[in-house]
C-alpha cells in the first residue's frame, strides 16, 4: 500500500512539474499575422512612416519576437500587442541586430523610444499597450518622436 501511494505521489509530482515546465518554456509561436501601420506626427498629423509589421499578439509570439529573425527590411518591423496598458520590459534576447523599440499607448501615442544594441543586456521599459520594434535608427531617420502617433487598427 505504501509503495503504491509513493508511486502515485511521484507520478503526480512528475505531472505537475511537466505542466510547470510547459508553462515556463515557450512553444512554437506559429505564423505571424501581418499588417501595415502608419506613424503620424502628433501635432500636424503628417505621415512620417509606413511600417509593414508582423503581429505578436500571444504570449509565445511576444516571447520569441524577432529573436529568430536575421534582419529587417527598411520599412519592416514587429508590433507586440498586450492585453492591456501597462509598463512592459523588453530585452534583446538572441538578437543578431540592433533595434529601435517604441512603446505605444492604447490611443496610439508613442510614450517612449529606446535604441537598443544587439548585444545589450539591458532591459528596455516603457508604458503602453503596444510595442513597435523597427530597425535601429528608424525613428531618427523618419523624425519619429515621443508624442507622435502609431495608427493601429486592432
Amino acid at each position: 500500500m505504501n509503495r503504491r501511494l509513493t508511486v502515485v505521489g511521484l507520478l503526480l509530482v512528475a505531472a505537475a512539474l511537466g505542466v510547470l515546465a510547459v508553462d515556463l518554456w515557450p512553444g512554437d509561436p506559429g505564423e505571424y499575422e501581418r499588417t501595415t501601420i502608419e506613424v503620424e506626427d502628433g501635432t500636424t498629423g503628417d505621415r512620417l512612416a509606413t511600417v509593414d509589421v508582423r503581429i505578436a499578439d500571444t504570449r509565445d509570439k511576444r516571447y520569441t519576437g524577432l529573436s529568430e529573425t536575421d534582419s529587417l527590411d527598411p520599412n519592416e518591423g514587429m508590433l507586440f500587442v498586450h492585453d492591456e496598458v501597462g509598463t512592459h520590459a523588453y530585452v534583446m534576447r538572441n538578437m543578431s541586430f540592433p533595434l529601435d523599440i517604441l512603446f505605444v499607448d492604447a490611443d496610439g501615442t508613442i510614450t517612449t523610444i529606446h535604441s537598443a544594441e544587439a548585444d545589450s543586456d539591458d532591459r528596455f521599459e516603457g508604458r503602453g499597450r503596444y510595442v513597435l520594434e523597427v530597425r535601429y535608427g528608424y525613428a531618427a531617420e523618419n523624425g519619429i518622436e515621443v508624442g507622435d502617433r502609431v495608427i493601429v487598427d486592432r
